[in-house]
Order: C-alpha cells, then sequence, then structure tokens
C-alpha cells in the first residue's frame, strides 16, 4: 500500500490513496472537479523523500461545508461587559485518487 504525506492549508496530513479527508476549504475549488496536493514524502517499500517536494497528489473535491458553532464569549465580572460571538469554520471533504 502506498503512504504519502501532503501539505495543504499550512498542515500536513499521512493519507493513501482511497483516503477521505476533512481539510480547510480550498478557494476556487468546485464539487466533482479534482484538485492536487504538495506531496512532501511517500512509501511504497522504499521511501521517497522531496526536497522539498515531490509530484502532486491528485483528490477529487467531494463537498463543502461548515463545522458546529463554537461559541467565543468575553466576560469581566462587575462591570456589566458581557460580549457573545460564535465562529463556524468553513471546510471541505476530499477524496484522494492518484499519490
Amino acid at each position: 500500500m502506498k503512504i504519502a504525506v501532503i501539505e495543504t492549508g499550512g498542515k500536513q496530513y499521512l493519507v493513501n490513496e482511497g483516503s477521505k479527508l476533512t481539510i480547510e476549504k480550498i478557494i476556487g475549488a468546485e464539487a466533482g472537479k479534482d484538485v492536487s496536493f504538495k506531496t512532501l514524502l511517500t512509501d511504497d517499500g522504499a521511501l521517497t523523500l522531496g526536497a522539498p517536494y515531490l509530484s502532486e497528489a491528485t483528490a477529487s473535491y467531494d463537498a463543502e461545508g461548515r463545522n458546529k458553532t463554537i461559541n467565543v464569549v468575553k466576560y469581566k465580572a462587575k462591570s456589566r461587559y458581557y460580549k457573545k460571538r460564535g465562529h463556524r469554520q468553513p471546510h471541505a471533504k476530499v477524496t484522494l485518487k492518484k499519490i
């Protein structure tokens, strides 16, 4: 089985072909299209390191969505200061095709 480390959104992921990932949203990508990621290393019996990158991995961009709401609360006692905000981080779901 071929294993690789890819880089996207400032993060690195250990993946193999056919694996499904939830990553940060890729701006400009559309559902149903293919996207490519920078590959740092692969292991198919023999370890191959990039300097700094190898060829690109291909994945299908399946869907976009948003995570659950994270509540951010600012509060100061005895001063009637209270602020509550919510945040929903966008994410994307991809399936790796080729490493």
